[in-house]
């Protein structure tokens, strides 16, 4: 979740660039570790909850870093990362939004001087970027587990799937999403 302001969303703390780094990176490297575990235990109960754990930290660790990777990429600057709710509530339906605004989301806040000076393509790639690669990642983890024979993948993969294409929905939706970021940054609203 990226931040234009820090008050929309609830913020339990901030973390350095360098510690937020850190922390997503030995998240993404932890999901890679439980995704190969499952692929290998011959415990089905392990193996298929080392695939979801894979999945959960890669939904959890992948979509603020891609935010600050191609940011960077694209010469704009960040101040610190944040932990706090999601940026998105009205993107999640009723039963579940408070989970999603009370649970531990990587955000990062934009240097305001460097994505006003960023061309509107490279705002709108940065934007797009998180949302685009915590929908993909995880999904992506449920494809190599189905492909690998990992026991419950044939039924985890499809709910995978359905998640980051909602994910990817709410977010394209919602007039507080990454996507909606994205299309303001190229002037369409």
């Amino acid at each position: 979740m990226a931040l234009a302001t820090i008050n929309k969303r609830k913020i339990f703390g901030r973390l350095s660039i360098r510690t937020g780094n850190s922390l997503q990176a030995a998240g993404i490297a932890a999901a890679i570790c439980a995704l190969k575990l499952s692929e290998s235990i011959h415990r089905a109960a392990i193996a298929a909850f080392a695939m979801v754990v894979a999945w959960v930290l890669l939904y959890f660790s992948s979509h603020a870093i891609a935010h600050w990777l191609l940011g960077r990429l694209l010469g704009i600057r960040f101040l610190f990362y944040t932990v706090g709710g999601t940026a998105n509530p009205d993107g999640w339906p009723r039963g579940v939004r408070w989970i999603f605004e009370n649970l531990p989301f990587f955000g990062v806040q934009t240097e305001k001087l460097s994505i006003e000076s960023a061309s509107p393509a490279g705002r709108a790639v940065m934007w797009s970027a998180g949302v685009t690669s915590s929908a993909i990642s995880p999904a992506v983890s449920a494809f190599a587990a189905w492909r690998a024979g990992v026991p419950g993948s044939k039924w985890f993969f499809p709910f995978a799937v359905f998640w980051a294409l909602g994910a990817l929905a709410s977010n394209w939706t919602s007039r507080t999403g990454d996507y909606s970021k994205a299309r303001r940054a190229l002037g369409k609203t």
